[in-house]
Order: C-alpha cells, then structure tokens, then sequence
C-alpha cells in the first residue's frame, strides 16, 4: 500500500472517530439531530479541505440533518438550501472524479473570468428573489440575512465543487455572517460548528493554493515546504 493510500486509510478512520466522539459529546449540550449535524458538517469540511472525496457523500448526510433542523428554526431558505446542497454534491462527486487521471481526485483551478462573473450574476439575482419571498411569504425575521447567505452558500457549493479554488473565499465571507446569526438564533452548537468551519475554510485556501503552486512550478523546482 502506498504512502498516499495509508495517509487516506488514517484519515478516514480518524474523520470515523471524530463523527461519533463528536456526537457523543455534543449531545450532552444540544438535541442529537444539531450534534450529529454539527459534526458531520465538520467533518465534511475538513475533508473537502484536504481533497477527499468522502466529503462528499458525509455532506449528503449533513444536508438531510440541517433539513429539519433550520425547518424547525424558521431559517426557510437554509433548509431549502440543503437540498439544493445535496444535488451539487452528487455532481461533485461526478465532476470530482473526472478528468483525474491517476490522481484521487481531478485538480485545483483558479476560476476565470467568465465562470466567477456569471456564478456571481446568478448568486446576486437568487439572493434577491430569496429575499423578496422570505419577506413577503415567510415569517423569517431575517430574510435578507437569510437569503443573502443562502444565495452566497450555493455559489461556493457550486465552486467547490468545480474545484476552484475560490470557493473558500465565499465560504470565510458567509461564515463571518452566519456565526452572528446562529447565535441569535439561539443554535449556539451550530453557531460552534461555523466557528470550526471558518477555520476549515482557511486550511482549505492554504491546502488547495499549494496543490496549485505546486503543480505550476517548473518541473526540477524544489518543492513548496
């Protein structure tokens, strides 16, 4: 078994560990659908920022969890969002699997011009139909919070997974939000987990602008330390 292959072996073994550790301990302190949400959402996190494709399918789990959860909440749009989540993940697991080569997964890109401007158009023109409906169709006492950040989370969802390397910037900018947010929600566990994913999301833009600069250096180049 190569060196590659036992560093995955471990880490999915330890992403095992950690999902039923975490649960168990977070439900000390929150009903067990938010401990067991929160830590699957870390867990796919810390997966998709070390490029492992298990985040997908762990993701999937997550979605279905905060389904019900933010339901529950009056977070409309972020519920909704989750099956949106869910539908983008199984193309990532497509798109993450294609164009690979020998590799586990297909390489990181920076985003073009083209790409970045209409996921942007689309996320601007979704974040202000969400908002409209959530006002006028809904009793959330955030709509433009909440349409705003569910428009922004699809569009990093889409970016990642299109391996492009700046879906974590999206990512830090709605997490920032939704820590606030979900505290005054009072889902101080899962107000937790972003805390936890905005760190995610910094190893992520660290990990995947290595793999980048890696594989743009010149061939005999000393490698990156």
């Amino acid at each position: 078994m190569s060196e590659a292959m036992q560093r995955t072996r471990r880490r999915r073994w330890a992403s095992l560990v950690i999902l039923l550790a975490g649960t168990a301990l977070l439900s000390r302190v929150a009903p067990w659908p938010e401990a067991l949400g929160a830590t699957t959402g870390a867990v796919c996190v810390w997966l998709a920022a070390v490029s492992d494709p298990w985040t997908w399918p762990v993701g999937i789990a997550n979605n279905l969890l905060y389904l019900v959860i933010f339901r529950d909440a009056g977070l409309y749009a972020d519920a909704g969002l989750q099956l949106v989540y869910a539908a983008i993940s199984v193309y990532g697991i497509v798109r993450w699997r294609s164009g690979r080569g020998a590799a586990p997964v297909r390489p990181v890109t920076r985003g073009g011009a083209l790409e970045l401007g209409a996921t942007a158009a689309v996320t601007a023109a979704v974040a202000l139909g969400l908002c409209l409906l959530l006002d006028r169709a809904t009793d959330s006492q955030v709509p433009v919070l909440d349409g705003v950040t569910t428009a922004m989370s699809l569009g990093a969802q889409w970016l990642m997974s299109r391996r492009v390397l700046e879906n974590w910037w999206v990512w830090i900018a709605v997490d920032l939000v939704y820590v606030p947010l979900y505290l005054w929600k009072g889902l101080h566990v899962t107000a937790g987990l972003y805390a936890v994913f905005l760190l995610l999301c910094l190893l992520g833009l660290v990990d995947w602008g290595r793999e980048l600069r890696a594989r743009a250096a010149p061939a005999g180049a000393a490698p990156e330390c």
